[in-house]
């Protein structure tokens, strides 16, 4: 199993959301954030202190797939965060050891494809 991690625009988050689904991977977390890449624009500090690198807002997606999936999710999100712009974009991959389902305890993949729908979990 493997754990994507992809900084992207946050305007391409649907985008790239659309195009995991489209390919299978439908376990996602989403959160926002900001940084600076290896191109940063300069902005002036407070109080006349020397120009810092600006924050600037970026989404940040988790992903964890298997083997067979890694190729799909990695295609999925330079399809859906790709303008061929600076500040389209990383994506990390590494490697994950074990996976565990809080609910049910089901490990590894078969964590990763529970069955049940929530309307049968809720019953």
């Amino acid at each position: 199993m493997f754990m994507l991690i992809a900084v992207i625009q946050p305007y391409r988050l649907e985008r790239v959301r659309s195009e995991l689904l489209a390919g299978g991977v439908n376990g996602l977390t989403v959160c926002e954030c900001v940084g600076s890449g290896r191109q940063p624009r300069f902005v002036s500090s407070l109080h006349g202190g020397p120009d810092i690198a600006e924050l600037v807002p970026k989404v940040r997606i988790d992903v964890v797939v298997t083997a067979s999936q890694l190729e799909i999710a990695i295609d999925a999100v330079q399809r859906g965060a790709r303008l061929g712009e600076i500040g389209d974009g990383k994506i990390f991959v590494s490697k994950i050891d074990k996976v565990v389902a809080v609910r049910t305890g089901w490990e590894d993949d078969h964590a990763l494809s529970e069955s049940e729908t929530w309307s049968e979990a809720a019953e």
